[in-house]
């Protein structure tokens, strides 16, 4: 979603969209959960060999190379792929993700909430 040229990342309307276009990607046949967290594994695969290839850019090494926004494709599908599995056990990830950052910043004696 825009405002004023910035993007902003929004839960519920990711939710809402990312839900009807699941409906269209699988044909109208809901995604098992062993499925979707395969598909998440494989998009936290290329997210990490996107990265590995940077470093190697990073570093002068021989090897494949890689771009950012590869990298940036590839993180943004793995949010997509945990939307979709959060979707599938009802979880809000807007309340789950503020949950856990907080309670990580109260372990460890951060004063950071959402």
């Amino acid at each position: 979603m825009k405002k004023s040229g910035k993007t902003t990342l929004d839960f519920k309307q990711r939710r809402k969209i990312n839900k009807k276009r699941a409906v269209k990607w699988n044909k109208g046949v809901p995604s098992s959960l062993d499925f979707s967290m395969m598909e998440l594994a494989g998009e936290c695969g290329e997210a990490c060999n996107a990265a590995k290839k940077l470093s190697r850019l990073q570093k002068g090494w021989v090897g494949g190379l890689d771009t950012t926004e590869n990298l940036i494709e590839e993180l943004a599908d793995v949010v997509i792929c945990v939307d979709l599995i959060a979707m599938q056990m009802d979880i809000d990830l807007s309340k789950a993700v503020a949950s856990k950052f907080n309670a990580t910043s109260k372990k460890f004696g951060f004063e950071e909430r959402l």
